[in-house]
């Protein structure tokens, strides 16, 4: 290859006089070049003129193309000490200018959206979307969960020692590859073998419009689906987190749904995105029945990972209430939940300043509204599953008749069909999806529980993807 060969490829390509482009580059894809990367950069500037503007990536090892455009004669350098550019060309002094004072790296007022404006091009030489910095800018625009701020410390173009933190600043896996095809069927990414060099170019107005739309949907977009990615199961986890977060109700799951030993409870809450945990059983043992030491220690290492305890689940009262008791205060543990009926429990709890919940469990819902009533109150916490194996449909009879509206604390979310059958959600007779959007028109400011009170089918990680799933589609 040499330089007149490239300079024919790109004006194929698309690009002409004028034109403003950021360049991500692999020279040993075009295979041998004569004059090597100066004849790359050469070919550019022999297309787009005096007029136009070549824009490369050097905050990194981003290989010779770029080093090179960086120390050429008129070179702009961005201020930015993060997602840096180097510039060369007509415009390289406005797409860089200030840089350093955007409030993110790659977003708002950075030359990658100038670039946008400009109505310039991305053009990506022998490599793919991975390499595509662009779509870091598109991630800051959605302002994703997942992103986090960047503390910098550097030297600004006056020559000043300043911090600075970059909101939205990328981190680990992303997978941008997949994206190309929707550019591709978009029609809007020309695509040329250049030598040995297979060649993308795309206007960056074009680029950000169609992720920005896809993005805005599918927060996930650029994230796999592969669970042992954990960078990706860990963004997505933030993006789950941020969801609930924008809900009136709190979000919780059982220790049983969670995992047998507390740090598998850790691994997977933290994985799902939940920070709440309702204690039931550990090592399949009722934590009810826990000694106290045992009981402290779980609690403790729950906190110590920033896990909170939403409440402890009894099914068996044990007998001695004032010794359970204390054992739930020294926990740590603010919020019980006791089978209806218990209220000798309950009376002793309310006197040490203990919040009472009270479960259905082989009632009706009128018999447990009447009951729950005696407590005061929002102190139901209405399992569905129970209601179903009582015979009764849980959101057409038991939540009508009992009136639950006014007494509702927690919902347990969990299904099951007649012969007590455990199911996924919406899969019973639990009619969950009813129960939970009934709640959220008015914006119920309890908990809700994946797999509290009941038996789960799967694993948490299922059942937080069905719980997304209801909220999507109601």
């Amino acid at each position: 290859m040499n330089k007149i060969e490239i300079a024919n490829g790109l004006r194929e390509l698309g690009l002409k006089n004028g034109d403003k482009v950021l360049l991500h580059s692999s020279l040993v894809s075009l295979g041998n070049v004569e004059g090597g990367p100066d004849a790359v950069i050469d070919a550019f500037i022999d297309v787009i003129g005096k007029e136009g503007t070549l824009l490369v990536p050097v905050f990194g090892d981003l290989g010779i193309i770029t080093s090179t455009l960086k120390k050429r004669p008129g070179a702009v350098v961005s201020s930015c000490p993060v997602g840096t550019l180097a510039a060369l060309g007509a415009d390289a002094e406005a797409i860089c200018k200030d840089h350093w004072q955007a409030s993110t790296a790659h977003g708002a007022d950075t030359p990658f959206t100038r670039l946008a404006d400009m109505d310039g091009y991305v053009c990506l030489l022998g490599c793919d979307q991975d390499r595509n910095t662009s779509l870091h800018g598109v991630e800051a625009l959605l302002q994703l969960p997942y992103l986090k701020d960047k503390e910098v410390e550097f030297t600004n173009p006056a020559g000043e020692n300043v911090t600075r933190t970059y909101k939205y600043y990328p981190g680990p896996h992303r997978d941008f590859i997949g994206i190309d095809r929707y550019y591709r069927e978009a029609g809007v990414m020309n695509i040329l073998r250049i030598g040995n060099s297979q060649v993308r170019l795309i206007k960056s107005k074009d680029l950000f419009d169609i992720a920005l739309a896809i993005g805005s949907e599918d927060p996930a977009f650029v994230l796999c689906d592969n669970p042992a990615c954990m960078d990706c199961v860990t963004q997505r986890a933030a993006i789950f987190a941020d969801r609930i977060s924008k809900e009136s109700f709190r979000l919780s799951a059982s220790s049983r749904l969670a995992g047998r030993y507390v740090p598998e409870m850790v691994e997977n809450l933290r994985n799902a995105g939940i920070s709440f945990i309702e204690l039931d059983y550990v090592q399949g043992k009722s934590c009810a029945m826990l000694d106290g030491e045992k009981l402290q220690k779980i609690t403790a290492e729950l906190r110590d990972e920033n896990i909170s305890v939403s409440g402890l689940s009894v099914t068996v009262v044990p007998n001695d209430i004032d010794a359970f008791i204390q054992r739930v205060k020294s926990a740590g543990i603010s919020r019980i939940i006791l089978p209806v009926g218990a209220f000798e429990a309950a009376a002793a709890a309310k006197d040490n300043g203990l919040e009472v919940l009270f479960r259905n469990i082989n009632h009706t819902g009128i018999n447990a509204a009447n009951a729950i009533r005696e407590l005061g109150g929002k102190s139901a916490c209405f399992n569905p599953p129970a209601f179903v194996l009582a015979g009764e449909r849980p959101f057409l009879a038991s939540y009508r008749a009992g009136r639950y509206i006014r007494l509702m604390g927690q919902l347990d979310i969990a299904d099951g069909i007649w012969d007590g059958t455990p199911k996924t959600f919406v899969r019973g007779n639990g009619e969950v999806k009813e129960l939970i959007s009934i709640l959220r028109c008015h914006n119920f400011d309890g908990f809700m529980c994946l797999g509290g009170g009941s038996v789960y089918p799967g694993s948490l990680q299922e059942a937080a993807d069905e719980f997304i799933w209801m909220l999507d589609n109601m």
